[in-house]
Protein backbone atom coordinates (compact mmCIF):
# COMPACT_ATOMS: atom_id res chain seq x y z
CA UNK A 1 0.00 0.00 0.00
CA UNK A 2 1.31 3.16 -1.17
CA UNK A 3 0.20 6.83 -0.06
CA UNK A 4 0.20 9.87 -2.37
CA UNK A 5 -0.63 13.24 -2.25
CA UNK A 6 -3.85 15.12 -2.40
CA UNK A 7 -2.34 17.55 -4.70
CA UNK A 8 -0.33 15.62 -6.69
CA UNK A 9 3.38 16.93 -6.69
CA UNK A 10 4.86 14.79 -3.98
CA UNK A 11 6.87 11.51 -3.73
CA UNK A 12 4.06 8.34 -3.02
CA UNK A 13 5.07 6.94 0.06
CA UNK A 14 4.13 3.76 2.40
CA UNK A 15 2.62 3.70 5.57
CA UNK A 16 5.53 4.40 8.20
CA UNK A 17 7.20 7.35 6.31
CA UNK A 18 3.41 9.08 5.68
CA UNK A 19 3.17 8.78 8.95
CA UNK A 20 5.61 9.88 10.15
CA UNK A 21 5.93 12.52 7.38
CA UNK A 22 2.40 14.09 8.56
CA UNK A 23 1.95 16.76 5.44
CA UNK A 24 3.12 16.12 2.01
CA UNK A 25 5.73 18.50 1.16
CA UNK A 26 3.61 19.76 -1.74
CA UNK A 27 1.09 21.02 0.91
CA UNK A 28 -1.09 17.57 0.73
CA UNK A 29 -3.06 15.25 2.59
CA UNK A 30 -1.43 11.52 2.50
CA UNK A 31 -4.35 9.09 1.70
CA UNK A 32 -4.15 5.25 0.26
CA UNK A 33 -3.48 5.07 -3.26
CA UNK A 34 -6.37 2.85 -3.38
CA UNK A 35 -9.61 1.65 -0.92
CA UNK A 36 -9.17 -1.59 0.27
CA UNK A 37 -12.62 -3.74 0.38
CA UNK A 38 -13.48 -6.03 3.07
CA UNK A 39 -16.50 -8.59 2.18
CA UNK A 40 -19.91 -8.94 4.10
CA UNK A 41 -18.53 -12.12 5.38
CA UNK A 42 -15.48 -10.17 6.60
CA UNK A 43 -17.34 -7.89 8.28
CA UNK A 44 -19.65 -10.15 9.55
CA UNK A 45 -17.11 -12.02 11.80
CA UNK A 46 -16.21 -8.82 13.81
CA UNK A 47 -18.74 -9.80 15.71
CA UNK A 48 -18.07 -10.77 19.30
CA UNK A 49 -14.33 -9.98 18.72
CA UNK A 50 -12.21 -7.84 21.54
CA UNK A 51 -12.05 -4.31 19.80
CA UNK A 52 -8.24 -4.38 19.36
CA UNK A 53 -8.67 -7.28 16.79
CA UNK A 54 -11.17 -5.31 14.76
CA UNK A 55 -8.65 -2.89 14.80
CA UNK A 56 -5.99 -4.64 13.24
CA UNK A 57 -8.55 -6.50 10.36
CA UNK A 58 -9.87 -3.42 9.59
CA UNK A 59 -6.03 -1.46 9.61
CA UNK A 60 -4.03 -4.38 8.53
CA UNK A 61 -4.45 -3.84 4.40
CA UNK A 62 -2.94 -0.06 5.27
CA UNK A 63 0.32 -0.93 6.79
CA UNK A 64 1.88 -2.40 4.46
CA UNK A 65 5.26 -4.12 5.94
CA UNK A 66 5.46 -1.55 8.93
CA UNK A 67 4.54 -3.68 11.60
CA UNK A 68 4.08 -7.46 11.67
CA UNK A 69 0.59 -8.99 13.09
CA UNK A 70 2.26 -9.92 16.47
CA UNK A 71 3.96 -6.43 16.62
CA UNK A 72 0.86 -4.62 15.67
CA UNK A 73 -1.37 -6.26 18.13
CA UNK A 74 0.56 -5.70 20.87
CA UNK A 75 0.88 -2.06 20.22
CA UNK A 76 -2.77 -2.08 20.34
CA UNK A 77 -3.35 -3.63 23.82
CA UNK A 78 -0.36 -0.93 24.84
CA UNK A 79 -2.55 1.72 23.54
CA UNK A 80 -5.93 1.00 24.89
CA UNK A 81 -4.87 -0.31 28.32
CA UNK A 82 -5.59 2.94 29.75
CA UNK A 83 -9.40 3.22 28.82
CA UNK A 84 -11.95 2.58 31.34
CA UNK A 85 -14.60 0.88 29.57
CA UNK A 86 -13.63 -2.98 27.63
CA UNK A 87 -15.65 -2.35 24.55
CA UNK A 88 -13.33 0.56 24.82
CA UNK A 89 -15.74 2.67 21.68
CA UNK A 90 -19.42 1.27 24.21
CA UNK A 91 -22.82 2.07 22.57
CA UNK A 92 -25.16 3.67 24.87
CA UNK A 93 -29.15 3.11 23.80
CA UNK A 94 -31.01 6.66 24.02
CA UNK A 95 -33.81 5.82 22.35
CA UNK A 96 -35.84 3.06 20.03
CA UNK A 97 -33.21 3.11 17.85
CA UNK A 98 -31.04 5.84 18.58
CA UNK A 99 -27.73 5.26 20.07
CA UNK A 100 -24.78 7.09 21.20
CA UNK A 101 -21.11 5.81 20.32
CA UNK A 102 -18.94 6.78 23.81
CA UNK A 103 -15.33 8.01 22.46
CA UNK A 104 -14.47 9.31 25.36
CA UNK A 105 -13.36 6.66 27.66
CA UNK A 106 -9.76 7.05 27.29
CA UNK A 107 -6.98 9.64 29.42
CA UNK A 108 -7.92 13.02 28.38
CA UNK A 109 -12.10 12.11 28.10
CA UNK A 110 -12.35 12.95 24.40
CA UNK A 111 -12.32 11.12 20.87
CA UNK A 112 -9.14 12.26 19.73
CA UNK A 113 -7.32 9.67 22.42
CA UNK A 114 -8.87 6.63 20.52
CA UNK A 115 -6.51 7.57 18.01
CA UNK A 116 -3.65 9.33 19.75
CA UNK A 117 -2.65 6.98 21.92
CA UNK A 118 -2.21 4.36 18.87
CA UNK A 119 -0.04 7.06 16.97
CA UNK A 120 1.94 7.57 20.42
CA UNK A 121 2.75 3.54 20.02
CA UNK A 122 3.05 3.35 16.82
CA UNK A 123 5.45 6.50 16.29
CA UNK A 124 7.95 5.47 19.55
CA UNK A 125 8.43 1.85 18.11
CA UNK A 126 9.16 3.26 14.51
CA UNK A 127 11.52 5.93 15.98
CA UNK A 128 13.45 3.49 18.40
CA UNK A 129 14.02 0.99 15.74
CA UNK A 130 15.37 3.85 13.16
CA UNK A 131 17.03 5.65 15.73
CA UNK A 132 15.45 8.93 14.87
CA UNK A 133 14.14 11.74 17.07
CA UNK A 134 11.22 14.08 15.94
CA UNK A 135 9.47 17.40 16.38
CA UNK A 136 5.87 16.92 17.03
CA UNK A 137 3.56 20.23 16.07
CA UNK A 138 0.09 20.36 16.55
CA UNK A 139 -2.58 22.57 16.39
CA UNK A 140 -5.67 22.08 18.24
CA UNK A 141 -9.39 23.82 18.79
CA UNK A 142 -9.31 21.78 22.68
CA UNK A 143 -8.94 18.29 22.30
CA UNK A 144 -5.99 17.28 20.15
CA UNK A 145 -3.86 18.89 21.99
CA UNK A 146 -4.19 17.04 25.44
CA UNK A 147 -4.47 13.88 23.51
CA UNK A 148 -1.40 14.67 21.87
CA UNK A 149 0.53 15.35 25.01
CA UNK A 150 -1.03 12.43 27.28
CA UNK A 151 -0.14 10.37 24.17
CA UNK A 152 3.88 11.79 23.67
CA UNK A 153 4.11 13.14 27.54
CA UNK A 154 7.92 11.29 28.65
CA UNK A 155 8.34 9.32 25.07
CA UNK A 156 11.78 9.40 24.16
CA UNK A 157 12.84 10.51 20.75
CA UNK A 158 10.21 13.13 20.62
CA UNK A 159 9.92 16.74 21.38
CA UNK A 160 5.80 17.53 21.46
CA UNK A 161 4.84 21.26 20.36
CA UNK A 162 0.85 22.22 20.97
CA UNK A 163 -0.36 25.46 19.43
CA UNK A 164 -4.01 26.63 21.02
CA UNK A 165 -5.85 29.83 20.71
CA UNK A 166 -5.64 31.34 23.67
CA UNK A 167 -8.91 32.10 25.90
CA UNK A 168 -11.06 30.25 22.95
CA UNK A 169 -10.39 26.50 24.57
CA UNK A 170 -12.28 25.15 28.16
CA UNK A 171 -10.35 25.54 31.45
CA UNK A 172 -10.63 21.96 31.41
CA UNK A 173 -9.19 21.04 28.22
CA UNK A 174 -6.31 24.52 28.65
CA UNK A 175 -5.55 22.52 31.79
CA UNK A 176 -5.14 18.85 30.16
CA UNK A 177 -2.42 20.41 27.83
CA UNK A 178 -0.71 22.47 30.50
CA UNK A 179 -0.60 20.96 33.63
CA UNK A 180 1.61 17.87 32.60
CA UNK A 181 5.13 18.28 34.00
CA UNK A 182 7.33 16.10 31.71
CA UNK A 183 9.74 17.95 29.81
CA UNK A 184 9.23 17.07 26.29
CA UNK A 185 5.71 18.71 26.20
CA UNK A 186 5.05 22.14 25.68
CA UNK A 187 1.84 24.26 25.28
CA UNK A 188 2.08 27.53 23.38
CA UNK A 189 -1.09 30.04 23.38
CA UNK A 190 -1.11 32.24 20.91
CA UNK A 191 -3.01 35.12 19.70
CA UNK A 192 -6.30 34.36 17.16
CA UNK A 193 -8.39 31.30 16.60
CA UNK A 194 -7.51 27.74 15.41
CA UNK A 195 -7.62 28.77 11.66
CA UNK A 196 -4.57 31.13 12.92
CA UNK A 197 -2.63 28.14 14.80
CA UNK A 198 -3.46 25.46 12.37
CA UNK A 199 -2.13 27.75 9.38
CA UNK A 200 1.17 27.88 11.21
CA UNK A 201 1.42 24.77 11.43
CA UNK A 202 1.15 24.37 7.78
CA UNK A 203 3.53 27.14 7.59
CA UNK A 204 6.51 25.45 9.25
CA UNK A 205 5.48 22.12 7.22
CA UNK A 206 6.05 23.80 4.32
CA UNK A 207 9.12 26.01 5.06
CA UNK A 208 10.96 23.28 4.27
CA UNK A 209 14.71 24.03 5.65
CA UNK A 210 12.65 24.52 9.26
CA UNK A 211 11.21 21.15 8.64
CA UNK A 212 14.46 19.68 7.83
CA UNK A 213 16.02 21.16 10.68
CA UNK A 214 14.26 19.82 13.39
CA UNK A 215 12.27 16.50 12.22
CA UNK A 216 9.32 17.78 11.90
CA UNK A 217 6.29 15.16 12.29
CA UNK A 218 2.26 16.51 12.82
CA UNK A 219 -0.03 14.91 15.06
CA UNK A 220 -3.37 16.18 13.65
CA UNK A 221 -5.85 14.94 11.54
CA UNK A 222 -3.57 15.81 8.88
CA UNK A 223 -1.86 12.76 9.65
CA UNK A 224 -3.30 10.08 7.73
CA UNK A 225 -2.84 7.18 10.48
CA UNK A 226 -5.13 9.43 12.89
CA UNK A 227 -8.20 9.19 10.46
CA UNK A 228 -7.37 5.57 10.29
CA UNK A 229 -6.95 4.78 13.25
CA UNK A 230 -10.96 6.44 14.02
CA UNK A 231 -12.35 4.45 10.56
CA UNK A 232 -12.11 1.38 13.29
CA UNK A 233 -15.23 2.24 15.61
CA UNK A 234 -17.32 2.72 12.39
CA UNK A 235 -17.36 -1.14 11.78
CA UNK A 236 -16.95 -2.07 15.85
CA UNK A 237 -20.50 -0.02 16.33
CA UNK A 238 -22.28 -0.83 13.17
CA UNK A 239 -21.87 -4.51 13.86
CA UNK A 240 -22.83 -4.50 17.06
CA UNK A 241 -25.96 -3.03 15.95
CA UNK A 242 -26.55 -5.53 13.41
CA UNK A 243 -24.14 -5.05 10.04
CA UNK A 244 -23.21 -5.98 7.24
CA UNK A 245 -27.11 -7.47 7.06
CA UNK A 246 -28.51 -4.40 7.33
CA UNK A 247 -27.53 -0.60 6.88
CA UNK A 248 -26.71 1.92 10.16
CA UNK A 249 -26.39 5.68 9.88
CA UNK A 250 -23.97 8.53 11.74
CA UNK A 251 -24.23 11.51 12.47
CA UNK A 252 -20.65 13.74 13.47
CA UNK A 253 -20.13 16.24 15.07
CA UNK A 254 -16.96 17.66 13.15
CA UNK A 255 -15.13 20.78 12.43
CA UNK A 256 -11.76 19.88 10.88
CA UNK A 257 -13.77 16.81 9.11
CA UNK A 258 -11.27 14.10 9.94
CA UNK A 259 -13.90 12.04 11.83
CA UNK A 260 -16.40 11.97 9.44
CA UNK A 261 -13.93 11.44 6.42
CA UNK A 262 -13.16 8.10 8.77
CA UNK A 263 -16.73 6.87 8.52
CA UNK A 264 -16.37 8.10 4.51
CA UNK A 265 -13.19 5.21 4.23
CA UNK A 266 -15.39 2.90 6.37
CA UNK A 267 -18.36 2.96 3.44
CA UNK A 268 -15.68 3.14 0.64
CA UNK A 269 -14.49 -0.12 2.56
CA UNK A 270 -18.08 -2.01 2.02
CA UNK A 271 -19.83 -0.97 5.80
CA UNK A 272 -23.10 -0.08 4.72
CA UNK A 273 -24.27 3.25 5.63
CA UNK A 274 -27.17 4.93 5.08
CA UNK A 275 -26.73 8.20 5.69
CA UNK A 276 -23.12 10.05 7.00
CA UNK A 277 -24.57 13.06 8.75
CA UNK A 278 -22.09 16.46 8.92
CA UNK A 279 -22.97 18.21 12.03
CA UNK A 280 -21.50 21.34 12.70
CA UNK A 281 -22.22 24.10 15.25
CA UNK A 282 -22.55 28.37 14.40
CA UNK A 283 -19.44 28.03 12.20
CA UNK A 284 -20.86 26.20 9.70
CA UNK A 285 -18.60 26.22 6.58
CA UNK A 286 -19.45 22.52 5.94
CA UNK A 287 -22.91 22.71 6.05
CA UNK A 288 -23.13 25.91 3.78
CA UNK A 289 -21.14 24.06 1.24
CA UNK A 290 -23.33 21.23 1.03
CA UNK A 291 -26.10 23.78 1.13
CA UNK A 292 -24.83 26.20 -1.43
CA UNK A 293 -22.21 24.70 -3.40
CA UNK A 294 -19.76 27.39 -2.08
CA UNK A 295 -17.05 26.15 -0.05
CA UNK A 296 -16.37 29.60 1.48
CA UNK A 297 -15.13 30.50 4.91
CA UNK A 298 -16.30 33.22 7.34
CA UNK A 299 -15.16 34.82 10.84
CA UNK A 300 -14.72 32.33 13.42
CA UNK A 301 -17.29 32.67 16.19
CA UNK A 302 -16.57 31.44 19.56
CA UNK A 303 -19.03 29.11 20.95
CA UNK A 304 -19.80 26.75 23.99
CA UNK A 305 -18.40 23.84 21.35
CA UNK A 306 -14.99 25.32 20.64
CA UNK A 307 -13.66 21.98 19.15
CA UNK A 308 -15.67 23.40 16.45
CA UNK A 309 -14.86 26.65 16.11
CA UNK A 310 -13.17 26.06 12.71
CA UNK A 311 -13.74 27.69 9.48
CA UNK A 312 -11.00 25.82 7.49
CA UNK A 313 -11.73 22.14 7.43
CA UNK A 314 -8.16 20.90 6.79
CA UNK A 315 -9.80 16.92 5.99
CA UNK A 316 -12.16 18.51 3.47
CA UNK A 317 -9.47 18.47 1.07
CA UNK A 318 -9.55 14.03 0.98
CA UNK A 319 -13.15 14.22 -0.04
CA UNK A 320 -11.97 17.28 -2.31
CA UNK A 321 -9.70 14.59 -3.70
CA UNK A 322 -12.30 12.05 -4.35
CA UNK A 323 -14.50 14.73 -5.67
CA UNK A 324 -12.42 15.60 -8.32
CA UNK A 325 -11.47 11.82 -9.03
CA UNK A 326 -7.73 12.17 -7.92
CA UNK A 327 -6.56 15.06 -9.87
CA UNK A 328 -4.22 16.93 -7.46
CA UNK A 329 -4.02 19.61 -9.54
CA UNK A 330 -7.24 20.46 -9.43
CA UNK A 331 -7.50 20.03 -5.63
CA UNK A 332 -4.52 22.66 -5.18
CA UNK A 333 -6.15 25.05 -7.29
CA UNK A 334 -9.30 24.97 -5.61
CA UNK A 335 -6.85 25.35 -1.98
CA UNK A 336 -5.23 28.31 -3.51
CA UNK A 337 -8.29 29.43 -4.05
CA UNK A 338 -9.59 29.68 -0.19
CA UNK A 339 -6.37 31.03 0.90
CA UNK A 340 -6.28 33.96 -1.75
CA UNK A 341 -10.18 34.65 -2.04
CA UNK A 342 -11.45 32.82 0.85
CA UNK A 343 -13.32 30.13 -1.24
CA UNK A 344 -14.10 28.49 -4.22
CA UNK A 345 -17.27 27.14 -5.92
CA UNK A 346 -17.62 22.84 -6.25
CA UNK A 347 -18.26 21.72 -10.24
CA UNK A 348 -21.55 20.73 -10.39
CA UNK A 349 -20.52 16.81 -10.78
CA UNK A 350 -18.36 16.89 -7.21
CA UNK A 351 -21.38 18.94 -5.64
CA UNK A 352 -24.09 16.03 -6.60
CA UNK A 353 -21.80 13.17 -5.60
CA UNK A 354 -21.01 15.36 -1.82
CA UNK A 355 -24.75 15.82 -1.35
CA UNK A 356 -25.41 11.92 -2.65
CA UNK A 357 -22.42 10.75 0.09
CA UNK A 358 -23.76 12.97 3.02
CA UNK A 359 -26.31 15.17 4.79
CA UNK A 360 -25.43 17.89 6.77
CA UNK A 361 -27.40 20.29 9.69
CA UNK A 362 -26.01 23.13 12.26
CA UNK A 363 -26.85 24.08 15.28
CA UNK A 364 -27.11 27.53 17.07
CA UNK A 365 -26.02 28.35 20.68
CA UNK A 366 -29.74 28.34 21.82
CA UNK A 367 -30.64 24.66 19.55
CA UNK A 368 -27.27 22.94 21.41
CA UNK A 369 -27.96 24.42 25.13
CA UNK A 370 -31.69 23.08 23.83
CA UNK A 371 -30.42 19.64 23.08
CA UNK A 372 -28.14 18.92 26.10
CA UNK A 373 -31.33 20.02 28.41
CA UNK A 374 -33.54 17.87 26.12
CA UNK A 375 -31.32 14.30 26.41
CA UNK A 376 -30.98 15.05 30.23
CA UNK A 377 -34.51 14.90 30.81
CA UNK A 378 -35.17 12.56 28.29
CA UNK A 379 -32.82 10.18 29.03
CA UNK A 380 -30.80 11.21 31.96
CA UNK A 381 -27.68 11.87 30.38
CA UNK A 382 -25.14 14.68 30.29
CA UNK A 383 -23.72 15.76 26.98
CA UNK A 384 -20.97 17.84 26.07
CA UNK A 385 -21.74 20.70 23.70
CA UNK A 386 -20.64 18.95 20.80
CA UNK A 387 -22.23 15.30 20.95
CA UNK A 388 -25.36 17.58 21.57
CA UNK A 389 -24.72 19.43 18.33
CA UNK A 390 -24.38 15.78 16.82
CA UNK A 391 -27.91 15.02 18.70
CA UNK A 392 -30.07 18.12 16.80
CA UNK A 393 -28.65 17.29 13.67
CA UNK A 394 -29.61 13.52 14.02
CA UNK A 395 -33.23 14.33 14.87
CA UNK A 396 -33.36 16.76 11.93
CA UNK A 397 -32.36 14.53 9.62
CA UNK A 398 -33.32 11.40 10.72
CA UNK A 399 -34.12 9.26 7.99
CA UNK A 400 -35.74 6.07 8.07
CA UNK A 401 -36.41 4.78 11.71
CA UNK A 402 -35.79 1.40 11.24
CA UNK A 403 -31.95 2.03 10.22
CA UNK A 404 -30.21 2.87 13.45
CA UNK A 405 -28.82 5.97 13.97
CA UNK A 406 -25.82 6.63 15.68
CA UNK A 407 -24.70 9.68 17.36
CA UNK A 408 -20.87 9.83 17.88
CA UNK A 409 -20.65 11.22 21.54
CA UNK A 410 -16.97 13.06 20.85
CA UNK A 411 -16.19 14.17 24.85
CA UNK A 412 -17.10 14.26 28.03
CA UNK A 413 -19.64 16.37 29.33
CA UNK A 414 -17.07 17.15 32.17
CA UNK A 415 -14.98 18.56 29.84
CA UNK A 416 -17.50 21.11 29.32
CA UNK A 417 -18.87 22.10 32.76
CA UNK A 418 -20.03 25.62 32.40
CA UNK A 419 -22.22 25.07 29.71
CA UNK A 420 -23.40 21.90 30.60
CA UNK A 421 -24.89 23.35 34.12
CA UNK A 422 -26.52 26.07 32.37
CA UNK A 423 -28.41 24.33 30.28
CA UNK A 424 -29.26 21.51 32.89
CA UNK A 425 -28.54 22.54 36.43
CA UNK A 426 -26.48 19.63 36.64
CA UNK A 427 -22.39 20.22 37.12
CA UNK A 428 -20.91 17.04 35.37
CA UNK A 429 -17.96 15.78 38.07
CA UNK A 430 -14.40 14.82 36.56
CA UNK A 431 -13.43 11.30 37.14
CA UNK A 432 -11.37 10.58 40.28
CA UNK A 433 -8.19 10.14 38.68
CA UNK A 434 -8.82 14.34 37.31
CA UNK A 435 -9.98 15.17 40.48
CA UNK A 436 -7.59 17.68 41.44
CA UNK A 437 -6.90 18.98 37.70
CA UNK A 438 -8.25 22.48 38.47
CA UNK A 439 -5.66 22.82 41.27
CA UNK A 440 -3.00 21.27 39.19
CA UNK A 441 0.27 23.64 38.63
CA UNK A 442 0.39 25.20 34.58
CA UNK A 443 3.15 25.53 32.33
CA UNK A 444 2.86 27.47 29.25
CA UNK A 445 4.46 29.43 26.48
CA UNK A 446 2.71 32.56 25.22
CA UNK A 447 3.36 33.54 21.67
CA UNK A 448 2.60 35.80 18.89
CA UNK A 449 0.57 34.72 15.63
CA UNK A 450 3.88 34.91 14.14
CA UNK A 451 6.00 32.38 12.35
CA UNK A 452 9.07 33.64 12.74
CA UNK A 453 8.51 34.15 16.50
CA UNK A 454 6.76 30.22 16.83
CA UNK A 455 9.49 29.36 15.02
CA UNK A 456 12.05 30.12 17.29
CA UNK A 457 10.01 28.50 20.12
CA UNK A 458 9.51 25.15 18.09
CA UNK A 459 13.45 25.37 16.77
CA UNK A 460 15.20 26.61 19.82
CA UNK A 461 18.98 25.56 19.49
CA UNK A 462 18.46 23.33 17.48
CA UNK A 463 18.44 25.65 14.51
CA UNK A 464 20.29 28.24 16.19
Amino acid sequence: MLYVSTRGNAPKLGFEEAMLAGLARDGGLYVPESWPQLSPDEIAAFAGLPYEEVALRVMRPYLGGAFGEAEFLDILARAYAGFDHPARCPLRQTGPNDWLLELFHGPTLAFKDVAMQLIGQMFEESLKRNDRRLTIVGATSGDTGSAAIEAFRGRAGVEVFILFPDGRVSEVQRRQMTTPAEANVHALAIDGDFDDAQARVKDMFNDHAFRDAVGLAGVNSINWARVLAQVVYYFTSAVALGAPHRPVSFTVPTGNFGDIFAGHVARRMGLPIDRLVIATNQNDILHRTLATGAHRRAAVRPSMSPSMDIQISSNFERLLFELYDREGPAVAASMEDLRRAGGFELPQGALGQLRDGFDSASASEAETAAAIAATWHETGELVCPHTAVGLHAARLRRGDPEVPMIVLATAHAAKFPDAVEAATGQRPALPERMADLLERPERLTRVPNELAAIEAVVGGERVA
